[in-house]
């Protein structure tokens, strides 16, 4: 479907938005982990192939998870999708509230950008600085 949008029309940017809520509906527990692991590779693989014909950017929004068991210096949350999710994406942001309206974007993972933070603040006039 994507495909053929993508020859009626010239596009840039593909988003998908939760990447991981149709595979954690449809399959559910450890036993259906390995095929839910290769729908999503299959997924991804297609979305890669879109972003390569069509030169589009590809982005991705996804869930994380709560680690209760985690240290009081390790991080509470983190994505879920696993290693296949992880490998797919170039750029991988992890996006945060911070005080009162800002918000905190972190690079945590590129080949190009060194790990960073950027705060900003969404407005009604749009995203806005906040330094």
């Amino acid at each position: 479907i994507i495909a053929a949008k993508m020859t009626e029309e010239p596009y840039s940017l593909v988003i998908v938005d939760s990447i991981m809520a149709c595979f954690r509906a449809d399959f559910s527990g450890r036993g259906e982990l390995a095929e839910r692991q290769q729908k999503l590779n299959h997924v991804l693989s297609m979305l890669m192939k879109i972003a390569e014909e069509f030169n589009v950017a590809v982005y991705l929004t996804n869930q994380v998870m709560a680690t209760p068991d985690a240290m009081a210096f390790a991080a509470d949350k983190k994505p879920i999708g696993g290693h296949i999710l992880a490998h797919a994406c170039q750029t991988r942001l992890a996006l945060r509230k911070g005080r009162g309206e800002e918000r905190i974007c972190k690079i945590f993972d590129s080949p190009h950008l060194p790990e960073g933070e950027a705060i900003f603040a969404i407005t009604d006039g749009g995203v806005a600085d906040t330094v």
